[in-house]
């Protein structure tokens, strides 16, 4: 017991198995070829069912469970919720590889948005266990072990696929073990003793010393303090209501008063706001791009009459985009001045490489479409986190990403409302892509127009904005 609680204390321990649950849990072998096993003679569903009925109910779920798992993610303190998604991540493939029907396959949909929608808590759970000294080299390690796991799944499932001519159920079966291993992994995860936000009667009850840090690096005054409707309360009213516990009124309220304030941090800076819409507004697109992509090249070359590298495309994006974001950090440009014209610019190779993969009639351009646009969003999207990071405690960036996630979806959910669903347009694959072509034409011209702005500004005597030097280590692993 001693030996274990030792283990656990260790910044390493908790890093290492988060970062082997994370290879596991992405290491999906089975997800490039998702499409064609749907519409293969497995589950013989039509491209227009999936298309215009089955995809878009992820979209809805995922709209639903974000907020909520997002709080419940720090009340619950972020382990139950991993485990939760491993769970749910099994019953995925349980699904895929045993039920038939269209029913099973409208409950897989919404399986399989619990499982995206508890990815905050992989995300957060590791800084509620580390120290903040270590939080560069665990994001870096973290990230790093989502990137080589999803690589790894992606290219043995096109050697699986093209060499050795394994069927696609058998594919199914063997990322149903390899989650199965994550999920098992998730057990071995230290338990957090505190949240970013709701704070129980034990973390109360420890004074922190003036210069002391908090768990997030902030400090704190001498005395044991709490804050009640936006003031301090003395030792005395502490101490009574210590006794209330974690789920008490007063630890809700107060839990509800840093968020308040946490968002007001985040959104008090016009910079930050102008980074966040690009990132809400280019998210919705890509996830737009990324759930539907797999229907654009099954239409240009159908799965059932010819050879497909769907895994062999994605472990591509996933190396180049992986370059692409490292190269941030070794890119010597004042992001404060040039940053939204780069927003602006890229935006415009995606909006190109968006109606390369709709016009084209080869399958191979599509797939070159679908790196360089995929690739600029990774590269763009490195540089929208740090700057919105640079200056935001711990707290408001991960809430700042919650929202702006959530902002993201919601946008994303009207798109497949409108365009998608078959109650609604219920448009073809290509004229969808046409559409997306036109609202990333958008985005980019906005940020150009934005971008020139501010580049003439600073170059007509504006005050140069000093931006915080970027983190090349966390850098080099930042989303994807």
């Amino acid at each position: 017991m001693g030996c274990w609680t030792t283990l656990s204390s260790n910044w390493a321990f908790p890093t290492t198995v988060l970062s082997l649950y994370g290879f596991f849990a992405y290491c999906r072998i089975a997800e490039p070829f998702l499409t064609p096993y749907l519409i293969g003679p497995h589950k013989n569903i039509s491209g227009e069912v999936l298309n215009n009925y089955l995809f878009p109910i992820w979209t809805y779920a995922y709209l639903v469970f974000l907020f909520p798992v997002f709080l419940l993610t720090d009340f619950l303190r972020y382990k139950p919720l991993i485990v939760v998604q491993g769970l749910f991540l099994v019953t995925n493939y349980v699904l895929l590889c045993f039920a038939p029907g269209l029913t099973a396959m409208t409950f897989l949909q919404v399986n399989y948005a619990v499982v995206t929608s508890t990815e905050v808590a992989y995300f957060a759970y590791i800084y509620s266990v580390i120290p903040p000294e270590k939080y560069q080299r665990a994001t870096g390690y973290l990230r790093s072990a989502m990137l080589a796991g999803y690589t790894f799944g992606a290219s043995l499932g096109q050697v699986l696929v093209s060499l050795a001519g394994v069927d696609y159920f058998y594919i199914n079966a063997i990322t149903l073990g390899v989650v199965s291993i994550a999920f098992l992994i998730s057990f071995w995860l230290p338990m957090p003793q505190r949240s970013m936000f709701f704070k129980g009667k034990k973390e109360a009850a420890v004074p922190l010393q003036f210069g002391q840090e908090g768990p997030l690096g902030a400090h704190r005054p001498a005395e044991p303090v709490m804050i009640k409707d936006g003031a301090v309360m003395g030792k005395e009213k502490m101490e009574h209501n210590r006794s209330a516990g974690w789920c008490s009124r007063e630890n809700v309220s107060t839990a509800c008063l840093l968020l308040w304030q946490s968002f007001r941090e985040s959104y008090s800076s016009r910079h930050v706001v102008y980074w966040s819409l690009w990132w809400a507004l280019a998210t919705s697109g890509y996830g737009q791009i990324f759930n539907y992509i797999q229907l654009m090249w099954d239409h240009i070359e159908p799965s059932t009459e010819s050879s497909i590298y769907n895994g062999g495309v994605e472990a591509v994006c996933s190396l180049v985009g992986a370059a692409a974001a490292f190269s941030v950090g070794y890119i010597r440009v004042s992001w404060a001045v040039w940053g939204e014209l780069a927003l602006g610019l890229f935006s415009a190779v995606g909006t190109g490489a968006i109606f390369l993969m709709a016009l084209t009639s080869s399958i191979w351009a599509c797939y070159a479409g679908y790196v360089i646009f995929k690739s600029c969003y990774m590269f763009l999207i490195t540089i929208t986190t740090f700057q919105i990071a640079a200056n935001l405690s711990m707290e408001s960036y991960a809430l700042t990403f919650g929202i702006n996630t959530f902002v993201a979806l919601t946008l994303q959910t009207v798109i497949t409302a409108i365009v998608v669903d078959e109650t609604a347009l219920g448009l073809d694959i290509v004229t969808q892509f046409i559409i997306y072509g036109i609202y990333y034409a958008v985005i980019s011209i906005l940020f150009l127009i934005r971008g020139t702005y501010t580049a003439c500004a600073h170059g007509c005597g504006a005050p140069e904005q000093r931006e915080a030097p970027v983190p090349t280590e966390v850098i080099a692993a930042e989303r994807f």
